[in-house]
């Protein structure tokens, strides 16, 4: 069976309690989360089998780590290890008019340090059918910049389809230095998720009316983009949301249902968009079913505690066939 690989950094996550603010907190809740593990974790439990690929210090917290990997069913055996730390992000959780808040320690992270050269890259990417980057990784450092197109030209070598979430973050690195970075990168996607901000502020591409008109752009550009996705989301109060997902393929732009919701946890929302939607393409589904099965296991993740989607397919498929309020007996 062919595999998907992911790599990325994973960090500790500390979270406040019972909604309060930094300022406030004596105890955190402990998790651990990253974008690429996120979706590794969301494929393994979807029945996939998923690899990731990642550097860890050589310490207890990078074993819990495996732990919480090989628990969720996600191959580790070509993690790296080495480096002085591990990055961390502290999450205030918002409630009611108040958004959350991301504070990241990840400099010097052993991540950040991940050379081309430590990977095993030809036992990596063997009997492995879809790659799955993200720009958070070009963001932390000029190795992982550098780390980034040379696992990009090795996977276009071995015939593997690349996937890519711009993911861009402002607290990273700024558009302009995104910019050039992140649109080298698009002539080696196969399945690039990036909405209207990003075709906008780091693609540089005209003003449109619509993310069709923007789709149409991009894919005309750079026709080895097979799957154009993305979200929009309506923000009704921090604790309620719609959702609605879009997909772009052989020049139609097709809609899933839009989802109303009550949010427990945000974050890794766009992660468990990008698992469902992969899921979809591993499997050959039509591009309706792709962005029906994404948007609905991205709604799911806003109901879970932690940064992983932790949900099977087919409770994903109760939500589709079922509505989100039916009760599964």
């Amino acid at each position: 069976m062919s595999k998907i690989v992911t790599l990325g950094e994973i960090m500790l996550r500390l979270s406040t309690e019972n909604n309060n603010r930094f300022i406030q907190s004596n105890t955190f809740r402990a998790d651990y989360g990253g974008g690429e593990a996120n979706v590794a974790v969301s494929l393994a439990n979807f029945g996939i089998e998923s690899e990731y690929v990642t550097k860890l210090p050589n310490n207890p917290l990078s074993d819990s780590i495996f732990r919480y990997l090989k628990a969720n069913g996600v191959e580790t055996k070509n993690i790296v290890l080495g480096g002085e730390r591990l990055g961390t992000y502290y999450l205030e959780v918002g409630t009611s008019v108040r958004a959350s808040s991301v504070i990241y320690d990840r400099k010097y992270s052993s991540f950040s340090t991940l050379d081309y050269s430590e990977l095993k890259i030809e036992e990596i990417l063997k009997d492995c059918k879809i790659l799955h980057l993200s720009g958070i990784t070009p963001a932390l450092s000029e190795n992982c910049k550098e780390l980034t197109i040379k696992i990009m030209e090795k996977a276009k070598e071995m015939g593997v389809l690349i996937s890519f979430d711009f993911n861009y973050r402002g607290k990273l690195w700024t558009l302009d230095e995104a910019s050039p970075v992140l649109t080298s990168y698009l002539p080696y996607i196969d399945i690039c998720f990036a909405g209207i901000l990003d075709a906008k502020n780091i693609m540089k591409l005209g003003n449109h009316s619509d993310l069709n008109e923007y789709y149409k752009e991009i894919t005309k550009k750079y026709p080895n983009i097979k799957y154009l996705l993305s979200t929009k989301r309506e923000t009704h109060s921090v604790n309620e949301n719609s959702l609605t997902g879009f997909i772009f393929k052989d020049g139609e732009l097709i809609a899933s249902p839009r989802y109303t919701f009550q949010i427990i946890d945000r974050v890794g929302g766009g992660d468990a968009f990008a698992a469902g939607a992969i899921f979809g393409i591993y499997n050959n589904h039509s591009p309706k079913d792709i962005v029906d099965f994404a948007t609905a296991a991205s709604v799911y993740k806003h109901t879970v505690r932690g940064d992983a989607n932790l949900v099977s397919k087919d409770e994903i498929y109760n939500i589709i066939n079922n509505g989100i309020s039916t009760v599964s007996r």
